[in-house]
């Protein structure tokens, strides 16, 4: 046996971090677009924002993670959906200051490096930037024996965009009497999920079983559909109307992102009876979550929200529509009579319709 002292044997495969680029250079580059030429193995990385057709921009950066989503996915060993959850969490508070995504960058940490597992997950990121539109323009493999155990790993994302400064969108025209359009949840997204987690722990509930909320799918598969990326659907919404404000339903359910973009004094009334929510909700609150938890934990059928005015919300529901949404109106913004700013009634409704 030989003493020489390597990385290899310290735990780190230079080898495989090579291969692992080498692999995921040609989803890098099915991302390309104007402004960025998606290229990886350099230090860094150039965007030409004149090429992007702005003339005037600001930039909004974002960052976020997956969250215990992830251990789903370590468990079930099924990779291949989570980098568009990661794009997606990123992108989608992008576009609700009216920002289109350009670019992203992604860190991959991992107890030891699995080729075929880190190739599935950046392949799910390349997906979601397609989705989103922007480049993958680079990111980072770290290998860290002793940090994360085999099999273990971590991501987080980072995205840019830029609006025209005269097009920021930040909700201060909202006004009493504009229109709340709620834009359809692919399921739990990725938020909740340690809730969800300790629901399956306890209940005895196995990643293996068949969902009783998807018929001919495992329950691990089903809650690994990924987060719904709503870029482009907005996008085409603010060049048809005057969005005056947009929610991304995250962490904090509908009634902690909501007031994020309400003018003070102002507050909003949904009625679940005007949306369907996938059938997880259902499954969810039936596991003894309660309503308030429920509509303070989980997105409840509605991954986006839109203000805008009586006259323009059914331009902003054809425009939505053709771009592939399920929108609908599902609330009205109001003058605050009390403390609470949403006020969310018939939610149940929202999983029984």
């Amino acid at each position: 046996m030989s003493n020489e002292r390597t990385y290899r044997h310290a735990g780190v495969d230079i080898d495989a971090g090579n291969a692992l680029v080498d692999a995921i250079k040609p989803l890098a580059k099915s991302t390309a677009r104007r402004g960025a030429d998606a290229s990886l193995g350099g230090f860094g990385a150039l965007f030409d924002l004149k090429a992007a057709g702005f003339t005037d921009p600001l930039l909004v950066a974002t960052t976020d993670g997956v969250g215990t989503k992830l251990k789903l996915a370590i468990d079930t060993g099924y990779h291949d959906t989570v980098g568009i959850d990661l794009v997606a969490m990123c992108v989608n508070d992008l576009v609700v200051q009216g920002a289109e995504p350009l670019l992203f960058l992604d860190y991959y940490a991992t107890g030891k490096l699995d080729v075929e597992a880190g190739r599935a997950i950046v392949a799910g990121i390349a997906e979601g930037c397609r989705q989103a539109g922007c480049a993958l323009i680079g990111g980072e493999t770290a290998e860290m024996p002793g940090l994360y155990a085999d099999g273990d790993y971590d991501l987080a994302g980072f995205s840019v965009g830029a609006v025209e400064r005269t097009q920021v969108v930040t909700g201060r025209e909202v006004a009493a009497g504009d229109l709340v359009i709620g834009l359809k949840s692919s399921g739990v997204h990725s938020n909740g999920f340690s809730l969800v987690r300790r629901i399956l722990a306890e209940d005895g509930v196995k990643l293996s079983d068949d969902a009783p909320f998807a018929p001919g799918t495992s329950v691990g598969q089903a809650l690994l559909t990924p987060t719904r990326i709503y870029v482009k659907s907005c996008l085409a919404a603010l060049k048809a109307v005057k969005v005056k404000a947009f929610a991304h339903i995250t962490g904090g359910g509908l009634t902690e992102n909501i007031p994020r973009v309400l003018p003070d004094g102002l507050g909003v009334t949904l009625d679940g009876s005007q949306w369907q929510a996938p059938a997880v909700m259902g499954w969810l609150f039936s596991r003894g979550v309660s309503l308030t938890e429920m509509a303070r934990v989980f997105n409840c059928g509605l991954g986006m929200v839109l203000v805008v005015t009586e006259a323009d919300a059914p331009a902003a529901l054809a425009a939505l529509t053709e771009a592939g949404e399920t929108a609908t109106i599902v609330g009205q913004v109001e003058t605050l009579s009390g403390d609470e700013r949403v006020h969310v009634k018939h939610l149940e409704a929202a999983w029984r319709a």
